[in-house]
């Protein structure tokens, strides 16, 4: 990856990151001075779905640290390592975590009448799209297992190489 899209991708995860901090210092207050407003058959909402939102945030952040860290890595060159494993197992850690507090929040909106079904729904079709995330990840991962025992062996015949020149 070049120095430049290293720099451009940094960027792009400071301004998420920072988006990502200023939601929960303050648009998550906002919205809980709003549900205050609730008629009384929707209050008992409040609470679940403020925790939802809040554990959603951090499961984006996590997921946005693992990828500086994995980014590092590849701007020394040592993401063809086992360390980089432990990045990308909480990187799908994180969005199964995150589709199943999105599924939590289909369950909690869908009986009643306080959303229409068409939005359940459309909730429901986020999680299908942030596991399959988790799915592409989970194959990204597979192709990094592989090129890390391809660099073991090229590591292992270029040492036996040596032993015979």
């Amino acid at each position: 990856m070049g120095s430049w899209a290293v720099w451009a991708l940094r960027v792009v995860l400071v301004m998420l990151l920072g988006g990502s901090v200023f939601l929960q210092a303050v648009m998550v207050p906002l919205l809980a001075a709003d549900l205050n407003e609730l008629n009384a058959e929707h209050a008992w909402l409040k609470t679940p779905l403020l925790t939802i939102i809040v554990l959603g945030v951090v499961c984006c952040q996590v997921i946005l640290v693992c990828v500086w860290r994995l980014v590092s890595m590849v701007r020394r060159a040592t993401v063809f390592s086992h360390g980089a494993f432990r990045y990308v197992h909480v990187v799908i850690g994180a969005l199964v975590c995150a589709a199943a507090l999105v599924f939590a929040l289909a369950c909690l909106l869908a009986p009643g009448e306080a959303v229409a079904p068409g939005v359940v729904l459309l909730i429901c079709g986020v999680v299908v799209a942030i596991l399959g995330m988790a799915l592409i990840v989970l194959v990204l991962r597979m192709l990094l297992a592989q090129a890390v025992a391809r660099d073991a062996e090229a590591a292992q015949l270029q040492d036996e190489l040596k032993d015979v020149i």
